[in-house]
């Protein structure tokens, strides 16, 4: 609810400042050529510009719930746009060859179904290395992927020398048309609220954050249930990788540098606490809508790009104090 009530301050704080210093609105249609009461072409963009990150927030909630974080996400999307787009490539481009061909025809034209399938496997892979170091091996979570992050990055850059692919069929294509990233992200935010509220794998995970050693005596398998919700992650994470990469028609090295924070900073946002045990799948989508609200009010009031940065990060703090001022109180209580 208090997240709810932010980002509602927020939106009217834009709507404020649109009708003070550029004399429109930030949410209401002004265009009399233009039918309907709200600007849904803003709407739209807002939404769209945070569905993918927001897809691998969705499974960095659930990492810090279970007491864990997980710095490699942004590196898995560079890794597996890669590998993902080469089995995505079309044979023909304008009636010729294909000029970023990764491998020969055998991996040309395939069923769409198929370079999803490859590309998230790398992000499973991932997540089982991330998941079994972090539970067998007890190395801290911040570390494990942090060494995933550097490798994975160093992956993406080794899988084509460096150099970009694209060129990818109709079907890959159409992944990333249009609203279908909204659609992915909607769905998928719904199935995980489901599953983190009314499931064991939900209401392991709050125990795992909330009493790890209280949970282990209660005869819950800890370290399982921690390698699959690191696995749960880094698929989330290939998926928004076949998003992106299937939206701008190319994979390149780089792609994802800086998500793994940004889903990071909407799962804190939207109320999950670093601490672990407590959060929700509804307060991290809550927490992508305040993240696209302010870059796209920022836009709409003309505003340079580095204010956005710097209210983000302003953002993340305060909300981070606020845990901790909360914990505190229920500490006392």
């Amino acid at each position: 609810m208090n997240v709810f009530i932010a980002f509602v301050i927020i939106v009217v704080a834009f709507e404020l400042m649109g009708r003070i210093m550029v004399g429109d609105s930030f949410l209401f249609n002004t265009r009399e050529n233009v039918e309907g009461m709200f600007n849904t072409a803003r709407l739209s963009i807002i939404i769209l510009q945070v569905a993918t990150v927001g897809i691998i927030a969705l499974g960095v909630t659930q990492v810090i719930i279970t007491g864990g974080i997980d710095l490699s996400s942004g590196s898995i999307v560079g890794a597996s746009a890669m590998v993902a787009m080469s089995f995505a490539q079309t044979a023909l481009v304008n009636g010729n060859p294909n000029p970023k061909a990764i491998f020969g025809d055998w991996a040309m034209d395939l069923p769409m179904i198929l370079p999803v399938l490859i590309g998230m496997t790398v992000g499973v892979l991932a997540g089982l290395i991330n998941g079994a170091l972090i539970a067998y091996t007890k190395i801290p979570p911040f570390i494990a992927t942090l060494g995933m992050m550097v490798s994975a990055r160093g992956f993406a850059r080794w899988w084509s020398n460096g150099n970009p692919i694209s060129f990818p069929t109709e079907g890959y294509n159409a992944i990333g048309r249009g609203m279908n990233p909204v659609i992915i992200f909607v769905g998928l935010a719904v199935l995980f609220h489901l599953l983190m509220t009314y499931t064991k794998y939900g209401k392991h995970s709050y125990a795992i954050g909330s009493n790890e050693q209280a949970t282990r005596m209660s005869g819950i398998n800890v370290d399982r249930h921690k390698v699959l919700v690191y696995v749960i992650a880094s698929a989330l994470a290939s998926l928004a990788a076949v998003v992106v990469s299937s939206k701008g028609q190319t994979a390149q090295a780089n792609m994802g540098v800086m998500y793994e924070l940004d889903a990071i900073a909407m799962a804190v946002i939207g109320g999950v606490s670093l601490q672990g045990g407590r959060g929700s799948i509804l307060g991290t989508v809550i927490g992508a809508l305040i993240f696209g609200v302010i870059i796209s009010g920022f836009t709409f009031l003309k505003l340079d790009a580095y204010y956005q940065e710097m209210v983000k990060g302003a953002i993340i703090v305060g909300a981070v104090v606020l845990d901790q001022y909360r914990q505190q109180g229920r500490a006392r209580a």
